[in-house]
């Protein structure tokens, strides 16, 4: 959920550093030609559809930069995360998303990776077909709803190989990775700035892997890590969402008049038992295209959507309570923000098509369905609201008509630069044990904690703010142990 599960391909020997072969010399050796695009400098970047056949057939991608404010250090490239997250749009949105001192030293420059929004979009299914999947029975509770969800799924990874073409098989974590270095060299730019934020951690680290010796200052901001297996991300989600949604409802009761009850386990309860109550009743909801009713599907991406970040918690309290009077509205609007749709009905990017073409590509998944019926049981031992819907979130890939490309493998990135790795304590989608994992995993990690609430942690804390400046604009990492 928002972020995703871990990357592909066979481990590259970390002490070494891909140089372009002579057939991809006329990739790296190309100029951008930027053109000014509502508000932004925008172009596009040719890369090979497969590296394993770079004379063959290309792809273009969308990248655009803000340019830096003050006196340029270099290019700072960023990427949000998703799998799907449009790094085009996250660049264009450059004031909002680092600090003054880094627009002035940089220029902010964003990519959709390949498959995403601008950059060759997968679009498997219509938005009314999406509506459909996306508000499906996500906790199948019998034998009947096993094969109906058995059904969804197979039926989506049906629909993505009849429309998306070739790039199906070409979207994975180590192609974007490789696109990456690419830009790199078209930027000018010897070694490698950015900042990568959920699953653009998994870019990050990857890149750093296949190149480590290219790498500049990279800040990989609420990991995922790349040696966990698709299962283990899962259940690490699950309890992340779990610890985070006990944060919300502590924070809720402590505020007077919460109507989830008036302890922190009976609202969490209270959660469990209305997502039971709207999977066997949907609740009413209007103005929102073809979606007519809340089901449990929907009202659990409405609730994940308000622990990504702390000020949606009084949003989702509002939606709760209009829950709980009969109407559905609010928390559909909430699930509307997680699933990049209007309330028009109309989706404004592809992140929920696309992003399982990556994670199904970049790790192998089960096809036993006792598999994720046996998740269900561990992942709620420790995770009783989150365990069942992210024990069964593997379903999709499991159904998967590719083989995967990748495994989970583990990557120290050795000869690197130091890499600075920022974890917050109660993030949801991407814990903080999984930050502390890959800041003691590279050769040159170093970690930055935020004892905090919601996903990711640059902009949402001055110290944080300072600690991540100093590292890009003076190369000073924080000493061990530093906590925000």
């Amino acid at each position: 959920m928002g972020s995703s599960t871990p990357s592909s391909s066979t481990p590259v020997p970390p002490s070494v550093t891909r140089a372009p072969t002579p057939t991809l010399a006329k990739f790296y050796s190309q100029k951008i030609a930027w053109k000014d695009c509502d508000g932004v400098q925008c172009a596009k970047l040719t890369v090979p559809l497969d590296y394993a056949n770079p004379t063959g057939a290309t792809i273009q991608l969308a990248i655009d930069r803000v340019p830096a404010t003050g006196s340029r250090k270099g290019s700072l490239v960023v990427n949000p995360g998703g799998p799907g997250g449009s790094g085009y749009d996250y660049a264009a949105a450059a004031d909002q998303i680092v600090t003054g001192s880094i627009r002035k030293a940089y220029d902010v420059v964003g990519f959709d990776p390949r498959g995403v929004q601008r950059s060759d979009p997968i679009e498997c299914v219509s938005g009314s077909q999406l509506d459909s999947i996306l508000g499906s029975d996500p906790t199948p509770d019998d034998a009947a709803e096993v094969a109906a969800a058995t059904a969804t799924a197979k039926g989506f990874g049906a629909a993505c190989k009849a429309n998306a073409g070739p790039l199906l098989g070409h979207v994975s974590t180590v192609e974007v990775a490789r696109d990456l270095d690419v830009l790199r060299a078209a930027l000018g730019s010897p070694k490698l700035d950015y900042l990568g934020k959920s699953y653009g951690t998994l870019i990050g680290s990857t890149y750093a892997g296949l190149f480590p010796h290219n790498v500049g200052r990279m800040v990989l901001d609420g990991v995922v890590p790349p040696d966990l297996t698709s299962e283990q991300v899962a259940q690490g989600q699950a309890g992340g969402f779990e610890l985070a949604t006990r944060s919300y409802v502590a924070n809720c009761v402590s505020s007077g008049d919460c109507p989830l009850g008036s302890s922190v386990d009976a609202g969490m309860a209270r959660i469990r038992a209305f997502l039971k109550q709207v999977d066997a009743e949907p609740l009413p909801v209007s103005g929102q295209g073809d979606v007519k009713k809340l089901t449990e599907g929907w009202a659990s991406l409405g609730i994940a959507e308000a622990m990504y970040d702390k000020g949606s918690w009084s949003t989702l309290t509002k939606a709760m309570k209009q829950a709980f009077s009969g109407k559905g509205d609010r928390l559909m609007a909430l699930a509307d923000q997680y699933a990049d749709r209007g309330s028009d009905g109309k989706y404004q990017g592809n992140i929920m098509q696309v992003g399982n073409t990556v994670n199904c590509l970049d790790q192998p998944s089960s096809s036993n369905p006792a598999t994720y019926e046996a998740d269900v049981t561990s992942f709620s031992k420790t995770a009783p609201t989150w365990g069942p819907f992210l024990a069964w979130s593997g379903l999709t890939c499991a159904e998967w008509p590719l083989k995967a490309t990748g495994t989970a493998h583990r990557i120290s990135a050795a000869g690197s630069g130091p890499i600075l790795v920022v974890g917050t304590t109660r993030d949801p989608a991407t814990p903080y044990a999984w930050s502390q994992r890959l800041a003691s995993e590279l050769s040159n990690g170093h970690l930055l904690t935020y004892d905090g609430d919601g996903h990711t942690a640059y902009g949402q804390s001055g110290c944080v703010d300072d600690t991540v400046d100093a590292y890009l604009l003076e190369g000073k990492v924080p000493a061990e142990g530093t906590r925000c």
